[in-house]
């Protein structure tokens, strides 16, 4: 059982070396009302005078057990412990410290030592869903012990157990620039007879992620033809090739037939996930060739938006990412 912090009323010029259980506020009629020192400020003797003058000739103290520490430096070694690359850690509020994203990128969570963590008696680490967009100075996880007080002894098992896993619990991964080569097929808008709708939405989605669509090139149904244009966006040295149009199982549709025919290595065609189900991975050496369903033209999120901005931040895609979209990937009935 956890021991209970000690309260003990002191003289405020004996307090000094002594540790405030709680935030002492500075009221300044018609000027300032706020926070003059926080819960867990160890008292100096600079601190005599701010404390008098607010009227405090006597405080509560609090008294640490020995091998305990305070919320506030639990919470701080706990951030410590389980973060990576692109996040800043807040000052403690209230026991709780929060990692925020440093820049635009991709949230990785280690969901299983996040798990792990919390099985510890008096933890509270909470992340986000891991694989989301976040955005520069959005809260990616936070954390705080539940009692006041804490054996130390347990924040060293819990940092021990966060060096067990390979690799940051939790971190931000910031997105590559790529240049994206766009292929949109399909005999009516090459034809002219309608206007892409494709184009203007990967490009929206492309540039929100930092990179840029370098060309759209058009194919009319034809395997070879498709075949070609893909070949030449692989000659020119992009990093990511995208087919548009053609994806479904009628007889026109020729582009999974002609990303496969590029010799790419195809991970998988189809998806549990919906919309977005006629999803196609493929790669030629470590260059993405993706397929792209109709919903991409239409739906603010499909298939598409979970693996593009993993694929920008650098991760390769294999198919159990793309058979495990089953599970809360009905995104339209």
């Amino acid at each position: 059982m956890v021991e209970k912090p000690k309260l003990k009323e002191v003289p405020v010029r004996e307090a000094i070396g002594m540790m405030l259980p709680h935030d002492m506020t500075q009221i300044l009629p018609g000027e300032f009302k706020g926070r003059l020192f926080k819960k867990g400020h160890v008292v100096t003797e600079a601190d005599i005078e701010p404390l008098l003058s607010i009227g405090k000739e006597h405080i509560y103290v609090l008294e640490m057990p020995e091998g305990f520490i305070h919320e506030e430096e639990a919470g701080l070694r706990i951030a410590r412990a389980v973060s990576g690359g692109g996040l800043v850690l807040t000052e403690p509020y209230e026991g709780k410290v929060s990692m925020k994203a440093k820049h635009l990128g991709l949230a990785k969570v280690h969901e299983e030592a996040v798990h792990a963590l919390n099985e510890l008696e008096g933890i509270a680490f909470s992340t986000i869903y891991g694989d989301q967009v976040v955005q520069p100075g959005q809260t990616v996880a936070a954390t705080r012990i539940i009692p006041l007080i804490m054996e130390e002894a347990r924040i060293e098992r819990l940092e021990e157990l966060a060096r067990q896993f390979s690799g940051p619990i939790v971190e931000v991964k910031p997105f590559l620039k790529k240049r994206v080569g766009l292929v949109t097929t399909g005999g009516e808008v090459f034809s002219g007879r309608i206007s892409d709708k494709f184009g203007p939405a990967i490009r929206s989605k492309v540039e929100a992620l930092g990179s840029v669509v370098v060309e759209q090139r058009f194919a009319p149904d034809d395997k070879e033809l498709i075949e070609q244009e893909i070949i030449r966006f692989l000659e020119s040295g992009v990093d990511l090739i995208l087919v548009t149009g053609g994806m479904s199982v009628d007889p026109d549709d020729r582009t999974p037939g002609a990303i496969a025919g590029t010799g790419a290595k195809v991970v998988r065609y189809g998806t549990p996930m919906l919309p977005g189900s006629m999803l196609m991975v493929a790669y030629k050496g470590d260059i993405p060739i993706l397929g792209l369903p109709g919903a991409v033209m239409h739906e603010p999120f499909t298939s598409f938006d979970v693996f593009l901005p993993r694929i920008l931040a650098g991760e390769k895609i294999v198919e159990q990412d793309m058979t495990r979209l089953g599970y809360g990937g009905l995104r339209k009935c």
